[in-house]
């Protein structure tokens, strides 16, 4: 049997990756999965989401594929205060020292 070699996620896939803005780039995801659900449990079609976020349906379609680029954070979180939701956001102490990280809590 043949010794497989992998390595152990840091929890963020995008860190992972290598990607420039890894917990921007994951806030911005978990955002989008977030409006892609409620987008389903309101029922809506595209064009009809399209009409409620105040922009076109391929942006629609771009968004729910996971295309983010030209999604910022700010414009994801108006997508969700268009959809009913209120959005909430918490600065608190860090306990340990180094720089401070973004976590998006989805309740």
């Amino acid at each position: 049997m043949k010794k497989h070699d992998y390595k152990v996620s840091s929890g963020n896939v995008f860190a992972d990756l290598g990607v420039d803005a890894p917990e921007e780039t994951l806030a911005k995801a978990e955002l989008t999965v977030k409006i892609s659900e409620i987008i389903e449990a309101k029922g809506l079609t595209q064009a009809a989401a399209a009409k409620v976020l105040g922009i076109d349906q391929p942006k629609v379609s771009a968004l729910l594929r996971g295309r983010l680029t030209g999604f910022s954070t700010e414009r994801l979180i108006k997508f969700l205060n268009a959809l009913g939701r209120d959005v909430e956001i918490v600065v608190k102490d860090r306990p340990r020292k180094g720089p401070g990280h973004l976590q998006v809590v989805l309740a």
